[in-house]
């Protein structure tokens, strides 16, 4: 079985708040998403070089309550915007959630005309307190990423920290293969460095 990473995303109380702290950080403008009725959220996006894509995901604050757990673990959100995930792709879920059983259980979602499944956990926190990633596999043609906006922003790497870093790196080895990704052991968080049309730039 194979990841391949497939886009990180940006927590925030609000898409507003959001929106202005990566925009400040890279010096580049987000665009419009759209709503993921399921699970009571909306985003905004900006691509990336090399298909990848940053999302900036927030609870609607128009959706209805709900009686199951958000995914990204969005309940528990508190604070400025921060990069809390990040997100690979399969080409099966289901294989990769029976090798990855942590990873969650699949939600079949759709927006427009993209469908995907994603896998979510039942209490919506991934393992190793969110570091671990959460998986994806679309299931309409073009990729996501494709249709944004070009914005000459390239992830130059991404770091995964958490105390037991090491193990992380353990359970994905032999499936992901990324040389942008590193595993630092340290506090629980991410760092993101991109190159920008403004130099390099870092998300945290």
């Amino acid at each position: 079985m194979k990841l391949e990473l497939d886009h990180i995303a940006i927590a925030a109380a609000t898409l507003a708040q959001g929106k202005a702290m990566v925009e400040a950080a890279l010096g580049v403008s987000l665009q419009p998403g759209g709503q993921h009725a399921h699970f009571g959220t909306h985003n905004m996006l900006l691509g990336l070089e090399d298909g990848l894509y940053l999302e900036v995901i927030a609870i609607d604050p128009d959706a209805p309550a709900l009686e199951y757990p958000r995914w990204f673990d969005l309940d528990r959100f508190h604070g400025p915007p921060k990069l809390t995930n990040w997100i690979c792709r399969t080409d099966d879920l289901a294989d990769a959630v029976r090798t990855l059983p942590g990873a969650g259980r699949p939600v079949a979602l759709t927006r427009g005309d993209l469908r995907w499944q994603m896998a979510v956990p039942d209490t919506g926190i991934l393992p190793y307190d969110n570091a671990f990633p959460a998986l994806i596999e679309w299931q309409s043609s073009p990729h996501p990423a494709t249709r944004l906006d070009a914005t000459g922003c390239r992830l130059h790497r991404l770091v995964i920290s958490h105390p037991e870093a090491k193990a992380l790196q353990a359970s994905l080895s032999g499936m992901l293969s990324d040389a942008r990704v590193r595993y630092d052991t340290g506090p629980s968080g991410f760092r993101a460095e991109f190159d920008t049309p403004n130099g390099r730039r870092v998300l945290e």
